[in-house]
């Protein structure tokens, strides 16, 4: 049984809130109106929207820098018919004024009056998204302020070290100077991340005003956060904050990136909730770009990853899509099969991105954030493609079970069962493989939902038999995949 060596250590410097120091990428423009060939990856087709089947609803789709309103209707229309369990927003907070997507996370009050929407814009999608059956996470910006001085997109006024009528420069870490050494916890946790002024959590003042905005929050209905740049902060300053919630329950995944040898690493704060696993996604990178895909027969904890239980996993989000260390929807249908074997394999809670096209990588969303239609105006919407939305319907009907009847060529070709509930067979050759799977499917017939979609007892695609030993033969197209469940 292989063991893949996870991927030497990256830096966790983040640079995503300065456009000095966000570094360019080319991004190629893709077409994505339409499903490519027989692969029918490349494209964001996707069917009617069906009701998912009853079961855990663990996958989240973080619409980024998505307006409220487009969320709301996103959640109505996709994510709870797909079968979403929850839906990120992006902060809701007061912000510096600009055009780039890093503005959002400069905050200079803890009004909800960003780009994104208004309060009641704000409320209307928690109600909107709750009747869809989906639960809202709201992303919070809690580590720092901004790094300057003017105007807020709500009208405050704020200098770096003071915010009337929240915080002023005592209530900030005495270092006003940048991080400069990840080696070193009190530099991390003390200095100012990009020159942002960096809140000081261990003060029971700043505390209190960081849970009284977390509380405005959940008395909205919100029902959990992600909390931005945790690494920035003490985890005991986190458990603090989060004692002092309305709800200490609540859920809560923070934003910890590993970095091979750095003072911080993520284990520290599971003790608060769940981790967004960085390591997963870098790996997941270089097994479908460098690697073979028959080494994913184990992956997840063995590999050195956090707790499946306290890890939320995923392929990209905003930042990695920039930097280049994980896969981006610029890798086409290498991305898609990642993302299906994210959502089948039982390692994690999977959060699927989505957001936008972009060759500039301090590009703010198209149309201020409003999402006039998916795949128009440069938006992604990768949450609704087919070959990944109907794997969430998928991940619901398996939920609870392991991994059974493990194949591959020994390359780049797996498929797997997950109990007597679902089959994925995943091909990321260069060529078709025909095979005949092995399962411990229930005799019958079975919607291929890679192709199509289930329309009650039909399906609009192709379909594939089980006999009564479970088996069933299926010829799996290049770059391609099929995924059968109960």
């Amino acid at each position: 049984m292989h063991t893949a060596v996870p991927p030497p250590g990256r830096s966790s410097h983040r640079r995503r809130r300065a456009a000095t120091l966000l570094a360019a990428l080319t991004a190629a423009v893709l077409a994505t109106t339409t499903t490519t060939g027989a692969a029918g990856l490349l494209g964001p087709a996707t069917g009617p929207a069906l009701a998912a089947p009853p079961g855990a609803r663990d996958v989240t789709a973080t619409l980024f820098e998505w307006r409220f309103d487009s969320v709301a209707a996103a959640c109505t229309s996709t994510l709870g018919p797909k079968g979403y369990g929850f839906v990120e927003v992006s902060p809701p907070q007061e912000h510096i004024q600009g055009p780039q997507w890093w503005t959002s996370y400069q905050p200079v009050s803890y009004r909800i009056a960003g780009r994104l929407g208004s309060e009641s814009s704000f409320r209307a999608m928690v109600t909107t998204c709750h009747a869809a059956g989906v639960k809202v996470i709201a992303d919070a910006v809690i580590n720092h302020m901004s790094a300057g001085s003017g105007t807020g997109t709500g009208g405050s006024s704020y200098t770096k070290y003071d915010y009337p009528g929240y915080y002023q420069v005592q209530d900030f870490h005495s270092c006003h100077s940048p991080i400069t050494n990840y080696a070193d916890r009190s530099n991390v946790q003390n200095c100012e991340l990009v020159d942002l002024a960096d809140l000081n959590t261990g003060s029971d003042y700043v505390r209190g005003r960081i849970a009284g905005y977390l509380n405005s929050l959940i008395s909205m209905g919100v029902d959990g956060f992600r909390i931005d740049a945790a690494k920035h902060m003490a985890a005991a300053d986190l458990a603090a904050i989060k004692a002092r919630l309305s709800n200490p329950g609540i859920f809560w995944v923070q934003e910890v990136i590993y970095g091979a040898g750095e003072a911080v690493q993520p284990q520290e704060y599971t003790g608060n909730g769940d981790v967004d696993e960085f390591r997963a996604a870098y790996d997941l990178k270089r097994i479908f770009t460098n690697e073979r895909l028959a080494y994913l027969n184990n992956w997840g904890q063995s590999w050195g990853y956090l707790p499946s239980g306290k890890a939320r996993t995923f392929v990209d989000n905003w930042d990695t899509e920039r930097n280049g260390s994980t896969l981006n929807y610029t890798y086409n249908a290498t991305y898609t099969l990642a993302n299906v074997y994210l959502l089948a394999w039982p390692y994690g809670s999977p959060n699927v991105y989505s957001g936008y096209e972009f060759s500039d990588t301090a590009a703010g969303p198209p149309n201020g954030g409003t999402v006039n239609a998916c795949f128009s105006d440069g938006w992604k919407c990768q949450h609704l493609w087919r070959q990944i939305a109907n794997m969430v319907g998928f991940r619901n009907a398996v939920a609870g079970t392991g991994v059974t009847n493990w194949w591959s060529n020994g390359y780049q070709a797996i498929a797997f069962g997950r109990g007597g509930k679902g089959y994925v067979a995943i091909n990321h050759e260069s060529f078709a493989v025909t095979q005949t799977f092995q399962t411990s499917l229930p005799a019958g017939t079975y919607c291929d939902v890679q192709h199509g979609d289930r329309t009650g007892s039909g399906c609009t695609g192709p379909t594939y038999t089980v006999d009564s030993s479970g088996r069933f033969t299926a010829t799996v197209g290049a770059n391609d995949a099929i995924a059968l469940y109960v």
